[in-house]
């Protein structure tokens, strides 16, 4: 019989946001932490240590040790199966490509726990910046489980919104540890309370919320947005610049980015005017670019700006933005403005290489921003033909 562990994590995902958020925030609340990854390295080393470091990168620098955690190759599929169905809680930080890789054997370990005659619910955290992740979660399971299976009694689907920044990590510093990953000191992970089966864990850093919709989008039109509009704006003004500080050190251009974060700002407060106040949206503005400002955390340009293809796409920060606020009826001009700088992003990483599908995007963008706004962005070259003609009119 399946035996549930009540304090046990299978977490899928023992990336830099599976370590350095939720890996920490679960085991120093008590729980034990099994890592689900395909990177057999880092899962060898799990087991030989059963902890790893997080280094926190402020104006003083910190380490945190991460106690109680061991770890599954992703290929033993019998035991990620077993894991799945003894565990107490499943988190999932895999990005939205591996998703589909590891929702057949969670579904296996959700039959194998229904089995038993002692089986709580089952709640899922999904740790990915994705809009609408519990219904994408829940029709891809239903493929893979039993007609019949009570999905809706049986299985909580957890919206996150993750606000932790992680930056990437030169070759010498994972060299000299395989499993230590770097992280800013920002601890919240804010999550959908109402989506929960069982009780929610009474552990330091969950921010349960009740509309949890409105926080996904705060995460995206704000953070996200500004994020990226930090990069884009401030490559085309210091095309040399490596790190996000350098160009948010330019006064006018750190100016300019809060302008189009207060633009979605407004874009939220139309649409979720019970949820949010303009001086706490204004307050997190100013918060967000005093972190994207954190020279310890030495986050790159590139590792912030790339990806443009899921970054400019139809549902993502900027594209996202500016079909809502047309929805809306609302002022939209300098996102726009962000989107269209977006367009020239050619950043490459430390050994002068691009992403694949930056390259792709790149000569997508050869053939003129009309090319973009509609394959990419989700425009319609008919109905949106005034943005279009918008965008052609931007000077950059």
């Amino acid at each position: 019989m399946t035996k549930i562990n009540q304090h046990k994590l299978v977490l899928f995902g023992a990336g830099k946001i599976g370590r350095s958020f939720i890996g920490q925030i679960f085991s120093r609340g008590g729980f034990e932490v099994v890592f689900i990854d395909v990177n057999k390295p880092v899962i060898d080393e799990l087991n030989l240590r059963h902890n790893y470091k997080v280094v926190i990168k402020d104006d003083l620098e910190s380490v945190t040790t991460i106690e109680n955690v061991r770890g599954v190759f992703g290929g033993d599929i019998e035991k990620v199966i077993a894991e799945v169905a003894t565990s107490s809680i499943v988190a999932v930080s895999v990005g939205q490509n591996g998703l589909k890789s590891i929702i057949p054997l969670i579904a296996k370990g959700l039959i194998q726990r229904y089995d038993s005659a002692d089986a709580t619910p089952l709640d899922i955290i999904i740790a990915e910046n994705l809009r609408n992740a519990a219904e994408f979660m829940s029709q891809e399971l239903i493929q893979y489980l039993p007609e019949g299976y009570p999905l809706e009694e049986r299985l909580g689907l957890i919206e996150t919104s993750i606000g932790k920044m992680v930056p990437i990590m030169l070759k010498n510093d994972m060299d000299e540890d395989i499993l230590q990953v770097f992280a800013e000191p920002y601890n919240t992970l804010i999550l959908d309370k109402l989506a929960f089966k069982n009780s929610i864990p009474d552990i330091e850093g969950l921010a349960p919320k009740d509309n949890m919709k409105a926080w996904v989008d705060r995460k995206l039109f704000i953070h996200n947005l500004g994020h990226a509009t930090s990069v884009y704006l401030g490559l085309l003004e210091h095309p040399s610049a490596i790190f996000l500080y350098d160009v948010l050190a330019d006064n006018q251009v750190r100016e300019n980015v809060r302008n189009t974060m207060l633009q979605a700002a407004n874009i939220l407060m139309k649409k979720y005017p019970e949820e949010f106040t303009t001086e706490a949206l204004i307050a997190h503005i100013d918060d967000l670019l005093s972190r994207f400002q954190n020279k310890a955390l030495g986050d790159t340009l590139f590792r912030v700006g790339c990806d443009l293809m899921r970054k400019l796409s139809a549902e993502d920060r900027l594209a996202g933005a500016i079909h809502l606020a047309r929805e809306l009826k609302l002022p939209y001009d300098l996102i726009l403005k962000a989107l269209v700088c977006g367009c020239h992003f050619r950043a490459t990483d430390e050994a002068g290489n691009q992403l694949p599908n930056d390259i792709e995007f790149g000569k997508l963008a050869e053939k003129g921003i009309a090319s973009v706004l509609t394959s990419v962005c989700g425009f319609d070259e008919i109905a949106d033909q005034d943005l279009i003609a918008e965008a052609f009119r931007i000077d950059i």
